[in-house]
């Protein structure tokens, strides 16, 4: 994996990249919101899945234009993550799919409904989809194997620091975080990366002993 890889990208800015075996990701941030885009592709294939349409469409059209994007997936339906629907469907011609629980979030009908557990195939990699709700109904969180370590995708529902947001909901703050201890951190080893929707990277070593505060603090 490359070792000049952070994690950290400026808003408008510079992407990054970084291969782990079969598996390329990108990582790009646009508009100052800080909404992380990414791409995750085959190496050997060039198949490949854009990751939430943010914003900045002509940006998102050059962060696939070296891959063969099979379908835009979202993590979840707030506005922040869906600027550039129209134009990622209707321009760029991208199928757009997503979690049913989000439809009335989003701006018009996914091409597909995700559901847990599915595996979406890219050749030789596939991506797992986990359906977290909490921080909305349909939230996703994206996990793909790489040589090195798991690379999981949160969204809105894991970030350095804490879960997503649950707008003060007590239930959901406790359907977050059963989600989030249950089915990411029991299951999940130390190294596993993690991706946001807004910010900088971190790991669930690095958040793991954090949990129990989590838990107490709500949000």
């Amino acid at each position: 994996m490359a070792d000049d890889y952070t994690g950290h990208v400026e808003p408008d800015g510079d992407w990054q990249d970084r291969t782990d075996g079969p598996v390329r990701i990108r990582k790009l941030s646009v508009e100052s919101f800080d909404n992380n885009v990414y791409v995750i592709a085959s190496v050997s294939s060039g198949a490949a899945l854009l990751v939430d349409v943010a914003a900045r469409p002509e940006r998102l059209a050059q962060a696939v234009a070296d891959v063969q994007p099979l379908a835009a997936v979202q993590t979840h339906g707030h506005w922040d993550h869906i600027r550039a629907w129209a134009q990622v469907r209707d321009d760029l011609g991208l199928e757009i799919w997503g979690h049913p629980g989000d439809a009335e979030l989003f701006p018009r009908p996914v091409d597909r409904e995700l559901a847990d557990g599915e595996r979406i195939d890219l050749g030789d990699v596939e991506v797992e989809v986990i359906h977290l709700p909490g921080h909305t109904e349909g939230s996703l969180l994206y996990l793909v194997e790489g040589a090195e370590r798991p690379h999981l995708f949160s969204g809105d529902t894991l970030f350095p620091g804490g879960p997503g947001n649950t707008f003060g909901n007590p239930d959901n703050h406790q359907r977050i975080m059963d989600g989030l201890e249950n089915r990411i951190f029991d299951r999940l080893p130390d190294e596993t990366w993690v991706y946001p929707g807004h910010g900088d990277d971190t790991t669930l070593g690095v958040e793991r002993p954090e949990l129990d505060e989590w838990r107490e603090r709500g949000w």
